[in-house]
């Protein structure tokens, strides 16, 4: 019964709509309706610019590590491994579906990106600083968020199961899920991009600049 009181908790900490909040408090916008029609870091990079989309990213991530964190209230997940990460696991997911599907935002959030690596903080940091580098590797190079986002994600599950070959089987099926549910909730994304009209966040642009212009030299 305690656990499920907080799994509900961590999916009610998750459906913080953040974007949302932030969009209509200082733009006097719904981002929803603008963009991708998305109420996560990748949009908000793209309508809000690059200093509010960091600090959408930046709770968002907060709301995986606080909900997947939850699981210290009760002691006796503190001495077994296995039950901890378990249920850290299903506490995360819980925070993911709240992201996505907000309670507070009539189930229409973001993609759950920057919340799912959160909860990847709380359960596996060495793991998530590896995905940190991927994903601001492929952000420096291509200033996409999303390919960064699906990179990062593909880089999870080889984590997973080939570098640090993760035994618990729950954890290993998570990492192939994750990968599968970052390109599922993408594929807009992923199809702008070989279109070549996805959008580039705006970040790095003085660096696109001086491109430009050594190019106009020749």
């Amino acid at each position: 019964m305690k656990e499920l009181l907080l799994i509900v908790i961590a999916y009610c900490i998750g459906s913080i709509p953040t974007a949302i909040l932030i969009s209509r408090l200082f733009f006097g916008i719904d981002i929803r309706e603008y963009g991708s029609g998305n109420a996560g870091a990748t949009n908000a990079f793209r309508i809000l610019g690059s200093k509010w989309g960091t600090v959408v990213m930046i709770v968002d991530i907060l709301k995986g590590v606080a909900a997947t964190s939850l699981y210290v209230l009760l002691p006796y997940y503190l001495t077994s491994e296995w039950d901890r990460t378990n249920f850290m696991v299903g506490l995360g997911l819980a925070a993911v579906l709240g992201h996505i599907f907000p309670i507070w935002a009539d189930f229409r959030g973001g993609k759950g990106v920057a919340t799912l690596f959160g909860m990847i903080i709380a359960i596996q940091p060495l793991v998530a600083i590896c995905c940190v580098g991927v994903f601001l590797l492929v952000l420096y190079l291509t200033r996409f968020v999303s390919l960064s986002s699906i990179l990062a994600s593909i880089s999870f599950a080889v984590l997973i199961l080939f570098i640090f070959n993760e035994q618990e089987p729950l954890y290993r099926a998570f990492a192939i899920a994750v990968t599968l549910l970052v390109i599922l909730t993408h594929q807009k994304n992923i199809t702008r991009l070989l279109k070549g009209n996805e959008s580039r966040a705006p970040i790095l642009k003085h660096r696109d600049r001086r491109k430009e212009r050594r190019k106009n030299a020749k």
